[in-house]
């Protein structure tokens, strides 16, 4: 019987329109946009200004805290100014302007020869701090500095590395489609992880829906020792790091704490591929493979994009915006926000653009709560979400703390449940993000 998480869960249709097309390199746009706030903490310090000369690769904004990342420029040409550009989220914030020049001069530190370097020079401390300076992030949609995961606080201590190969949100196939094109590296990326948090065992976790990237990963780990394929059954959201956790190795991560609390840590296969090419060519992140799909669209695929790049040209190249557009959403239908304008950027954390026909677009007419607690029953977290709702609709912000509001993935499994179509997940997000609030305050 094939192993999931003990505690709720879903399961959409998959709607995998794009699995198996082969990873597509977007070409250079003739100006970028690259948000200094790409990452969860404090934003990069911009280390450019206007009229500077940048190549592939070059460093422009530096990480201003333990919890932040340095941001490199994804193109060769000149800084044209540093301005506030609309992002995902729809709000204005500071980005560094580039115009092309059109030679796409990289770094010479960056090696950029196909061939495969299995052998790892650096130390644990050295990885780490290789890490930090490329400025890898968790590319599964989180966002979290990959450098802070990988430095165990002390008294921790961590004995397994999860990687994360689910991709459990419908539509994606980015992280499927690498591990197809790039599980050898990936496999060396492991490796690097594992000596980075001194480490002898490590398990790639993947739905069964994937049978393709489960053979293929499994014959590839038999030549790293310490690496094995876990299958998972078909179960959303078993992306979530306390999910994949429980699923894997049977752990549960207590209220409030980290994946260290169980000694485990967990790293995304596009974050796992990111840190070889930086630790293995010298490459930082600066760009990242993207799926462009929905069920209108002319050309879904998968693409190597630069980050800056208008999320336009991703949409040009799966053949443009079809005629019934409804609605498009930065990643996917479950955890993906709707975008106010196509010309966003793509970032660090851009993992998919959906395009969504009008015909699907739409809520349904929100109805009274009937009580039947299937919101509760599908909640991976063990929560209440009506109760949340109700409490974060209401402004009772002392009670939706105490009912662990901050405990939320943002899965979306409540309101997909929902009989009476309750917007529960927005009300929730509305509650967590006010009760974060409160709780950053009472610390200062």
């Amino acid at each position: 019987m094939l192993k999931t998480f003990s505690l709720g869960g879903v399961h959409p249709a998959e709607n995998k329109i794009s699995a198996g097309k082969k990873i597509e390199v977007l070409p250079t746009p003739a100006q970028v946009s690259v948000p200094i706030s790409q990452h969860i903490g404090a934003p990069s310090t911009p280390v450019v200004k206007k009229g500077d000369s940048v190549k592939v690769g070059q460093l422009i904004a530096k990480s201003s805290g333990f919890v932040s990342a340095n941001i490199h420029s994804p193109v060769s040409g000149t800084v044209f100014k540093i301005d506030n550009v609309l992002d995902a989220s729809g709000y204005k914030r500071p980005a560094i302007i580039i115009k092309v020049d059109g030679d796409d001069e990289w770094d010479e530190s960056i090696d950029r020869s196909p061939e495969l370097k299995k052998d790892i020079d650096l130390s644990p401390e050295e990885i780490i701090k290789k890490v930090g300076e490329a400025g890898i992030v968790g590319l599964g949609g989180a966002t979290f500095p990959s450098h802070v995961k990988l430095s165990v606080p002390p008294g921790k201590k961590c004995d397994v590395l999860i990687l994360n190969g689910v991709e459990c949100e419908p539509y994606l196939t980015s992280d499927h489609q690498l591990m197809m094109e790039k599980g050898e590296e990936i496999m060396v990326g492991a490796k690097i992880l594992m000596k980075a948090l001194k480490v002898d065992k490590c398990i790639i976790g993947i739905e069964n829906n994937k049978p393709d990237a489960i053979e293929h990963m499994n014959k590839l780990a038999q030549e790293y020792e310490g690496i094995t394929v876990q299958p998972l059954k078909v179960q959303y959201p078993q992306g979530g790091e306390k999910q994949l956790i429980d699923a894997c190795i049977g752990r549960q991560v207590p209220s409030g704490k980290l994946p260290i609390e169980v000694g485990a840590v967990v790293q995304n296969v596009g974050t796992t591929f990111a840190v070889y090419e930086a630790v293995q060519k010298n490459k930082p992140l600066f760009e990242r493979v993207v799926t462009v799909t929905g069920k209108s669209v002319k050309s879904p695929g998968n693409f190597l994009a630069r980050v800056g790049t208008p999320i336009n040209d991703l949409i040009e190249a799966a053949g443009g915006l079809p005629e019934d557009t409804g609605k498009i959403i930065g990643g996917g239908p479950m955890m993906g926000k709707a975008l106010v304008s196509t010309d966003v950027p793509v970032t660090k954390g851009s993992s998919g653009v959906l395009i969504m026909p009008d015909e699907m677009a739409h809520r349904k007419q929100a109805q009274p709560c009937i009580r039947c607690s299937k919101c509760v029953s599908v909640c991976p977290m063990g929560l209440s979400p009506y109760l949340l709702m109700t409490l974060s609709e209401k402004g009772i912000w002392d009670r939706t703390e105490e009912e662990q509001v901050m405990d939320c993935i943002e899965c979306g499994s409540c309101s997909f449940t929902c009989p009476s179509n309750r917007p529960l997940l927005d009300y929730i997000r509305l509650g967590k993000g006010t009760v974060g609030q409160i709780i950053r305050s009472r610390n200062k």
